[in-house]
Protein backbone atom coordinates (compact mmCIF):
# COMPACT_ATOMS: atom_id res chain seq x y z
CA UNK A 1 0.00 0.00 0.00
CA UNK A 2 1.40 3.40 -0.98
CA UNK A 3 1.90 6.06 1.70
CA UNK A 4 -0.84 8.28 0.25
CA UNK A 5 -3.37 5.42 0.48
CA UNK A 6 -2.91 4.85 4.22
CA UNK A 7 -5.09 7.79 5.41
CA UNK A 8 -7.84 6.75 2.99
CA UNK A 9 -7.72 3.17 4.27
CA UNK A 10 -8.02 4.41 7.86
CA UNK A 11 -10.92 6.69 6.91
CA UNK A 12 -12.64 3.78 5.18
CA UNK A 13 -12.19 1.53 8.22
CA UNK A 14 -13.55 4.18 10.59
CA UNK A 15 -16.49 4.78 8.25
CA UNK A 16 -17.30 1.06 8.08
CA UNK A 17 -17.16 0.70 11.87
CA UNK A 18 -19.30 3.82 12.32
CA UNK A 19 -21.88 2.49 9.85
CA UNK A 20 -21.83 -0.90 11.59
CA UNK A 21 -22.53 0.75 14.96
CA UNK A 22 -25.41 2.75 13.48
CA UNK A 23 -26.89 -0.38 11.87
CA UNK A 24 -26.68 -2.27 15.17
CA UNK A 25 -28.53 0.51 17.00
CA UNK A 26 -31.27 0.67 14.35
CA UNK A 27 -31.64 -3.10 13.88
CA UNK A 28 -32.22 -3.97 17.54
CA UNK A 29 -35.62 -2.25 18.05
CA UNK A 30 -36.73 -3.43 14.61
CA UNK A 31 -35.91 -7.04 15.63
CA UNK A 32 -34.01 -7.49 12.36
CA UNK A 33 -31.01 -9.85 12.50
CA UNK A 34 -27.86 -7.75 12.77
CA UNK A 35 -26.09 -9.64 9.98
CA UNK A 36 -28.99 -9.18 7.59
CA UNK A 37 -29.20 -5.47 8.43
CA UNK A 38 -25.49 -5.12 7.66
CA UNK A 39 -25.87 -6.76 4.26
CA UNK A 40 -28.83 -4.53 3.43
CA UNK A 41 -26.85 -1.46 4.52
CA UNK A 42 -23.98 -2.51 2.27
CA UNK A 43 -26.37 -2.98 -0.66
CA UNK A 44 -27.96 0.42 -0.07
CA UNK A 45 -24.57 2.14 0.14
CA UNK A 46 -23.42 0.40 -3.02
CA UNK A 47 -26.57 1.35 -4.94
CA UNK A 48 -26.40 4.93 -3.70
CA UNK A 49 -22.75 5.24 -4.67
CA UNK A 50 -23.47 3.90 -8.15
CA UNK A 51 -26.37 6.32 -8.61
CA UNK A 52 -24.14 9.23 -7.54
CA UNK A 53 -21.40 8.18 -9.92
CA UNK A 54 -19.00 7.28 -7.13
CA UNK A 55 -16.63 4.43 -8.04
CA UNK A 56 -17.61 1.19 -6.35
CA UNK A 57 -15.46 -0.24 -3.57
CA UNK A 58 -13.21 -2.99 -4.87
CA UNK A 59 -13.68 -5.81 -2.36
CA UNK A 60 -10.62 -8.03 -2.62
CA UNK A 61 -11.20 -11.73 -1.88
CA UNK A 62 -7.88 -11.73 -0.02
CA UNK A 63 -9.35 -9.29 2.52
CA UNK A 64 -12.13 -11.74 3.32
CA UNK A 65 -10.11 -14.96 3.18
CA UNK A 66 -6.87 -13.81 4.80
CA UNK A 67 -7.80 -10.88 7.06
CA UNK A 68 -11.37 -11.50 8.21
CA UNK A 69 -12.04 -15.24 8.00
CA UNK A 70 -9.21 -16.60 10.22
CA UNK A 71 -10.28 -14.42 13.15
CA UNK A 72 -13.96 -15.33 12.75
CA UNK A 73 -13.45 -19.08 12.60
CA UNK A 74 -10.84 -19.04 15.38
CA UNK A 75 -13.15 -17.29 17.85
CA UNK A 76 -16.02 -19.69 17.12
CA UNK A 77 -13.89 -22.86 17.09
CA UNK A 78 -12.09 -21.86 20.31
CA UNK A 79 -15.43 -22.21 22.16
CA UNK A 80 -16.16 -25.73 20.86
CA UNK A 81 -15.63 -28.42 23.47
CA UNK A 82 -14.31 -31.89 22.64
CA UNK A 83 -16.99 -33.58 24.74
CA UNK A 84 -19.74 -32.16 22.53
CA UNK A 85 -17.72 -32.66 19.34
CA UNK A 86 -17.11 -36.32 20.20
CA UNK A 87 -20.80 -36.80 20.94
CA UNK A 88 -21.86 -35.51 17.52
CA UNK A 89 -18.71 -36.33 15.54
CA UNK A 90 -20.42 -38.81 13.25
CA UNK A 91 -23.10 -36.31 12.27
CA UNK A 92 -20.60 -33.49 11.81
CA UNK A 93 -18.39 -35.72 9.64
CA UNK A 94 -21.36 -36.57 7.42
CA UNK A 95 -22.25 -32.91 7.01
CA UNK A 96 -18.67 -31.74 6.48
CA UNK A 97 -17.57 -34.15 3.74
CA UNK A 98 -20.27 -36.19 1.95
CA UNK A 99 -22.82 -33.48 2.74
CA UNK A 100 -20.79 -30.82 0.93
CA UNK A 101 -20.09 -33.15 -2.01
CA UNK A 102 -23.78 -34.08 -2.36
CA UNK A 103 -24.91 -30.44 -2.18
CA UNK A 104 -22.35 -29.37 -4.79
CA UNK A 105 -23.36 -32.23 -7.07
CA UNK A 106 -27.11 -31.49 -6.79
CA UNK A 107 -26.57 -27.78 -7.53
CA UNK A 108 -24.37 -28.63 -10.52
CA UNK A 109 -26.85 -31.17 -11.90
CA UNK A 110 -29.89 -28.87 -11.62
CA UNK A 111 -28.01 -25.91 -13.13
CA UNK A 112 -26.91 -28.13 -16.01
CA UNK A 113 -30.41 -29.49 -16.62
CA UNK A 114 -32.24 -26.22 -16.03
CA UNK A 115 -29.98 -23.74 -17.79
CA UNK A 116 -27.70 -25.79 -20.03
CA UNK A 117 -24.63 -24.57 -18.15
CA UNK A 118 -21.64 -26.84 -18.73
CA UNK A 119 -21.44 -29.44 -15.97
CA UNK A 120 -17.86 -28.58 -14.97
CA UNK A 121 -18.76 -24.87 -14.71
CA UNK A 122 -21.96 -25.69 -12.82
CA UNK A 123 -19.88 -27.73 -10.36
CA UNK A 124 -17.77 -24.64 -9.64
CA UNK A 125 -20.97 -22.87 -8.57
CA UNK A 126 -21.92 -25.92 -6.54
CA UNK A 127 -18.56 -25.84 -4.76
CA UNK A 128 -18.95 -22.12 -4.00
CA UNK A 129 -22.43 -22.43 -2.48
CA UNK A 130 -22.34 -25.97 -1.05
CA UNK A 131 -20.86 -25.13 2.35
CA UNK A 132 -22.65 -23.15 5.03
CA UNK A 133 -20.80 -19.99 6.03
CA UNK A 134 -19.36 -19.74 9.56
CA UNK A 135 -19.62 -15.95 9.72
CA UNK A 136 -23.32 -16.06 8.81
CA UNK A 137 -24.30 -19.10 10.85
CA UNK A 138 -22.37 -18.37 14.04
CA UNK A 139 -23.47 -14.73 14.13
CA UNK A 140 -27.11 -15.75 13.63
CA UNK A 141 -27.16 -18.53 16.24
CA UNK A 142 -25.55 -16.40 18.94
CA UNK A 143 -28.83 -14.51 19.26
CA UNK A 144 -31.10 -17.58 19.34
CA UNK A 145 -32.04 -19.71 22.35
CA UNK A 146 -31.36 -23.26 21.24
CA UNK A 147 -30.11 -26.41 23.00
CA UNK A 148 -26.30 -26.34 23.40
CA UNK A 149 -25.83 -29.54 21.40
CA UNK A 150 -27.85 -28.16 18.49
CA UNK A 151 -25.79 -24.98 18.58
CA UNK A 152 -22.62 -27.13 18.58
CA UNK A 153 -23.86 -29.04 15.53
CA UNK A 154 -24.72 -25.89 13.60
CA UNK A 155 -21.51 -24.08 14.55
CA UNK A 156 -19.36 -27.17 14.05
CA UNK A 157 -20.83 -27.90 10.64
CA UNK A 158 -20.29 -24.36 9.41
CA UNK A 159 -16.69 -24.34 10.63
CA UNK A 160 -15.78 -27.77 9.25
CA UNK A 161 -17.56 -27.81 5.91
CA UNK A 162 -16.35 -24.32 5.09
CA UNK A 163 -12.82 -25.67 4.77
CA UNK A 164 -14.16 -28.62 2.78
CA UNK A 165 -15.93 -26.25 0.40
CA UNK A 166 -12.79 -24.21 -0.22
CA UNK A 167 -10.80 -27.37 -1.01
CA UNK A 168 -13.56 -28.56 -3.36
CA UNK A 169 -13.59 -25.15 -5.07
CA UNK A 170 -9.84 -25.33 -5.75
CA UNK A 171 -10.19 -28.83 -7.22
CA UNK A 172 -13.16 -27.75 -9.37
CA UNK A 173 -11.06 -24.92 -10.86
CA UNK A 174 -8.28 -27.40 -11.62
CA UNK A 175 -10.76 -29.65 -13.44
CA UNK A 176 -11.83 -26.76 -15.69
CA UNK A 177 -8.24 -25.72 -16.38
CA UNK A 178 -6.94 -29.23 -17.12
CA UNK A 179 -8.44 -32.74 -17.05
CA UNK A 180 -8.16 -34.40 -13.64
CA UNK A 181 -9.05 -38.04 -13.03
CA UNK A 182 -11.47 -38.91 -10.22
CA UNK A 183 -8.67 -40.73 -8.43
CA UNK A 184 -6.41 -37.69 -8.56
CA UNK A 185 -9.23 -35.48 -7.29
CA UNK A 186 -9.91 -37.81 -4.34
CA UNK A 187 -6.21 -38.01 -3.43
CA UNK A 188 -5.89 -34.21 -3.62
CA UNK A 189 -9.00 -33.73 -1.48
CA UNK A 190 -8.08 -36.24 1.23
CA UNK A 191 -4.44 -35.15 1.29
CA UNK A 192 -5.30 -31.48 1.62
CA UNK A 193 -7.73 -32.06 4.48
CA UNK A 194 -5.45 -34.47 6.36
CA UNK A 195 -2.32 -32.30 6.16
CA UNK A 196 -4.29 -29.17 7.09
CA UNK A 197 -5.64 -30.91 10.18
CA UNK A 198 -2.11 -32.01 11.07
CA UNK A 199 -0.85 -28.41 10.80
CA UNK A 200 -3.64 -27.27 13.13
CA UNK A 201 -2.88 -30.01 15.65
CA UNK A 202 0.82 -29.19 15.72
CA UNK A 203 0.47 -25.41 15.89
CA UNK A 204 -2.34 -25.57 18.47
CA UNK A 205 -0.36 -27.94 20.71
CA UNK A 206 2.79 -25.83 20.33
CA UNK A 207 0.90 -22.66 21.26
CA UNK A 208 -0.57 -24.37 24.34
CA UNK A 209 2.92 -25.46 25.45
CA UNK A 210 4.34 -21.96 25.01
CA UNK A 211 1.41 -20.39 26.88
CA UNK A 212 1.89 -22.90 29.69
CA UNK A 213 5.44 -21.57 30.13
CA UNK A 214 4.43 -17.90 30.50
CA UNK A 215 2.51 -16.08 33.21
CA UNK A 216 1.33 -12.92 31.49
CA UNK A 217 -2.21 -12.60 30.18
CA UNK A 218 -1.20 -10.09 27.50
CA UNK A 219 1.43 -12.48 26.14
CA UNK A 220 -1.11 -15.32 26.20
CA UNK A 221 -3.59 -13.20 24.27
CA UNK A 222 -0.93 -12.24 21.74
CA UNK A 223 -0.02 -15.89 21.19
CA UNK A 224 -3.68 -16.68 20.47
CA UNK A 225 -3.72 -14.02 17.73
CA UNK A 226 -0.48 -15.38 16.27
CA UNK A 227 -1.98 -18.87 16.32
CA UNK A 228 -5.19 -17.80 14.59
CA UNK A 229 -3.46 -16.13 11.66
CA UNK A 230 -0.18 -18.05 11.71
CA UNK A 231 -1.83 -21.47 11.32
CA UNK A 232 -3.94 -20.13 8.45
CA UNK A 233 -0.98 -18.57 6.63
CA UNK A 234 1.21 -21.63 7.14
CA UNK A 235 -1.35 -23.94 5.56
CA UNK A 236 -2.12 -21.41 2.81
CA UNK A 237 1.59 -21.10 1.97
CA UNK A 238 1.58 -24.80 1.03
CA UNK A 239 -1.70 -24.42 -0.94
CA UNK A 240 -3.62 -26.29 1.74
CA UNK A 241 -6.75 -25.30 3.69
CA UNK A 242 -6.04 -22.42 6.05
CA UNK A 243 -9.59 -22.63 7.43
CA UNK A 244 -9.23 -26.28 8.45
CA UNK A 245 -5.82 -25.58 10.03
CA UNK A 246 -7.12 -22.59 12.01
CA UNK A 247 -10.27 -24.38 13.17
CA UNK A 248 -8.22 -27.37 14.35
CA UNK A 249 -5.67 -25.15 16.11
CA UNK A 250 -8.45 -23.20 17.85
CA UNK A 251 -10.16 -26.38 19.06
CA UNK A 252 -6.85 -27.66 20.46
CA UNK A 253 -6.09 -24.41 22.30
CA UNK A 254 -9.69 -24.03 23.47
CA UNK A 255 -9.57 -27.45 25.13
CA UNK A 256 -5.98 -27.39 26.41
CA UNK A 257 -5.90 -23.74 27.47
CA UNK A 258 -8.68 -22.74 29.89
CA UNK A 259 -8.07 -24.22 33.33
CA UNK A 260 -4.82 -25.83 32.21
CA UNK A 261 -2.21 -23.96 30.14
CA UNK A 262 -3.87 -20.55 30.39
CA UNK A 263 -3.88 -18.46 33.54
CA UNK A 264 -7.29 -17.34 34.80
CA UNK A 265 -6.66 -13.76 33.69
CA UNK A 266 -5.36 -15.02 30.35
CA UNK A 267 -8.49 -17.08 29.73
CA UNK A 268 -10.68 -14.09 30.62
CA UNK A 269 -8.66 -11.81 28.34
CA UNK A 270 -8.95 -14.21 25.39
CA UNK A 271 -12.70 -14.62 25.92
CA UNK A 272 -13.35 -10.87 26.15
CA UNK A 273 -11.00 -9.59 23.47
CA UNK A 274 -11.83 -12.29 20.94
CA UNK A 275 -15.57 -11.75 21.45
CA UNK A 276 -15.09 -8.06 20.64
CA UNK A 277 -12.73 -8.87 17.77
CA UNK A 278 -15.26 -11.30 16.27
CA UNK A 279 -17.97 -8.65 16.57
CA UNK A 280 -15.87 -6.17 14.58
CA UNK A 281 -14.92 -8.76 11.96
CA UNK A 282 -18.55 -9.82 11.58
CA UNK A 283 -19.62 -6.22 11.04
CA UNK A 284 -16.95 -5.60 8.42
CA UNK A 285 -17.47 -8.87 6.56
CA UNK A 286 -21.23 -8.46 6.14
CA UNK A 287 -20.96 -4.85 5.06
CA UNK A 288 -18.41 -5.96 2.48
CA UNK A 289 -20.76 -8.71 1.29
CA UNK A 290 -23.42 -6.07 0.63
CA UNK A 291 -20.91 -3.76 -1.07
CA UNK A 292 -19.49 -6.56 -3.23
CA UNK A 293 -22.82 -7.72 -4.68
CA UNK A 294 -24.09 -5.57 -7.60
CA UNK A 295 -27.92 -5.96 -7.53
CA UNK A 296 -28.36 -4.56 -11.05
CA UNK A 297 -26.29 -7.39 -12.53
CA UNK A 298 -28.45 -10.03 -10.85
CA UNK A 299 -31.59 -9.01 -12.78
CA UNK A 300 -30.18 -10.48 -15.98
CA UNK A 301 -29.59 -13.86 -14.36
CA UNK A 302 -32.80 -14.44 -12.37
CA UNK A 303 -33.49 -17.77 -14.12
CA UNK A 304 -30.10 -19.37 -13.35
CA UNK A 305 -30.21 -17.88 -9.83
CA UNK A 306 -33.60 -19.51 -9.24
CA UNK A 307 -32.19 -22.87 -10.33
CA UNK A 308 -29.24 -22.34 -8.00
CA UNK A 309 -31.59 -21.64 -5.08
CA UNK A 310 -33.62 -24.76 -5.87
CA UNK A 311 -30.36 -26.69 -6.01
CA UNK A 312 -29.14 -25.64 -2.56
CA UNK A 313 -32.55 -26.33 -1.00
CA UNK A 314 -32.91 -29.77 -2.60
CA UNK A 315 -29.31 -30.64 -1.78
CA UNK A 316 -29.72 -29.42 1.79
CA UNK A 317 -32.92 -31.44 2.22
CA UNK A 318 -31.22 -34.63 0.99
CA UNK A 319 -28.22 -34.09 3.25
CA UNK A 320 -30.19 -33.23 6.40
CA UNK A 321 -33.26 -35.45 6.19
CA UNK A 322 -31.89 -38.46 4.27
CA UNK A 323 -28.15 -38.56 5.02
CA UNK A 324 -28.03 -37.21 8.58
CA UNK A 325 -31.54 -38.08 9.75
CA UNK A 326 -31.51 -41.54 8.20
CA UNK A 327 -28.02 -42.40 9.42
CA UNK A 328 -28.73 -41.22 12.97
CA UNK A 329 -31.78 -43.45 13.22
CA UNK A 330 -30.15 -46.50 11.65
CA UNK A 331 -26.78 -46.36 13.37
CA UNK A 332 -27.66 -44.89 16.77
CA UNK A 333 -23.91 -44.94 17.33
CA UNK A 334 -21.99 -42.86 19.91
CA UNK A 335 -20.73 -40.70 17.07
CA UNK A 336 -24.26 -39.75 16.15
CA UNK A 337 -25.52 -39.65 19.73
CA UNK A 338 -28.71 -41.48 18.87
CA UNK A 339 -31.48 -40.19 16.65
CA UNK A 340 -31.35 -36.48 15.92
CA UNK A 341 -34.75 -35.00 16.92
CA UNK A 342 -36.93 -34.14 13.92
CA UNK A 343 -37.27 -30.55 15.12
CA UNK A 344 -33.50 -30.21 15.06
CA UNK A 345 -33.46 -31.48 11.48
CA UNK A 346 -35.85 -28.69 10.45
CA UNK A 347 -33.58 -26.10 12.09
CA UNK A 348 -30.46 -27.57 10.49
CA UNK A 349 -32.15 -27.54 7.09
CA UNK A 350 -33.12 -23.87 7.26
CA UNK A 351 -29.88 -22.77 8.96
CA UNK A 352 -27.82 -23.46 5.84
CA UNK A 353 -26.83 -19.82 5.30
CA UNK A 354 -24.20 -18.79 2.76
CA UNK A 355 -22.22 -15.57 3.04
CA UNK A 356 -18.78 -14.01 2.90
CA UNK A 357 -16.80 -17.11 1.94
CA UNK A 358 -19.00 -17.83 -1.09
CA UNK A 359 -18.72 -14.19 -2.16
CA UNK A 360 -14.94 -14.29 -1.73
CA UNK A 361 -14.68 -17.44 -3.85
CA UNK A 362 -16.81 -15.85 -6.57
CA UNK A 363 -14.67 -12.72 -6.59
CA UNK A 364 -11.50 -14.84 -6.79
CA UNK A 365 -12.58 -16.68 -9.95
CA UNK A 366 -9.77 -16.40 -12.54
CA UNK A 367 -10.52 -14.03 -15.41
CA UNK A 368 -10.16 -16.83 -17.99
CA UNK A 369 -12.89 -19.05 -16.50
CA UNK A 370 -15.68 -19.39 -19.10
CA UNK A 371 -18.91 -17.52 -18.26
CA UNK A 372 -17.24 -16.05 -15.17
CA UNK A 373 -19.84 -13.26 -14.78
CA UNK A 374 -22.73 -15.73 -14.83
CA UNK A 375 -21.08 -17.96 -12.24
CA UNK A 376 -20.58 -14.94 -9.99
CA UNK A 377 -24.15 -13.73 -10.41
CA UNK A 378 -25.63 -17.12 -9.53
CA UNK A 379 -23.47 -17.27 -6.41
CA UNK A 380 -24.35 -13.71 -5.37
CA UNK A 381 -28.05 -14.43 -5.87
CA UNK A 382 -27.91 -17.59 -3.77
CA UNK A 383 -26.06 -15.76 -0.98
CA UNK A 384 -28.65 -12.96 -0.92
CA UNK A 385 -31.51 -15.47 -0.80
CA UNK A 386 -30.06 -17.36 2.17
CA UNK A 387 -29.24 -14.19 4.11
CA UNK A 388 -32.36 -12.14 3.36
CA UNK A 389 -34.92 -14.98 3.38
CA UNK A 390 -33.52 -17.76 5.54
CA UNK A 391 -31.60 -15.38 7.79
CA UNK A 392 -34.71 -13.38 8.64
CA UNK A 393 -36.92 -16.42 9.27
CA UNK A 394 -34.59 -18.80 11.11
CA UNK A 395 -35.84 -17.47 14.46
CA UNK A 396 -39.41 -18.33 13.45
CA UNK A 397 -38.31 -21.82 12.38
CA UNK A 398 -36.52 -22.37 15.70
CA UNK A 399 -39.64 -21.32 17.65
CA UNK A 400 -41.89 -23.64 15.64
CA UNK A 401 -39.50 -26.59 15.34
CA UNK A 402 -38.21 -26.98 18.90
CA UNK A 403 -40.93 -25.08 20.76
CA UNK A 404 -38.56 -22.98 22.83
CA UNK A 405 -36.71 -26.03 24.18
CA UNK A 406 -33.21 -25.06 25.26
CA UNK A 407 -32.01 -28.38 26.70
CA UNK A 408 -30.40 -31.31 24.94
CA UNK A 409 -32.19 -34.63 24.43
CA UNK A 410 -31.21 -37.39 26.83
Amino acid sequence: MEEAEVPHAVELLVGILGLASFVAIVARPLRVPYTVALVVAGLVVGIGAAAAGIPSLNVSPEIVLLVLLPGLVFEAAYRLRLAELRRWFGGLALLAVPGVLISAGIVALLLNLGTGLRLDLAFIVGAMVSATDPAAVVATFKRLRVPPALSTMVDGESLLNDGTGLVLFAIALQVVAAPVSPGQAVVAFVGTVAISVAIGLVTGSLAARIIDAVDDHLVELTISVVLAYGSYMLADAFHLSGVIATVTAAIVLGNLGPGRALTETGADAIDTVWEFFAYLLTAVVFLLVGLAIPPARLLDSLGPIAWGIVGILVGRALVIYILLGGASRIARSPGLAGAVPSGWLHVLFWAGLRGAVAVAMALSLPADVPQRALLQEITFGVVLFTLLVQGTTIGWVVDRAIGGATTDPV
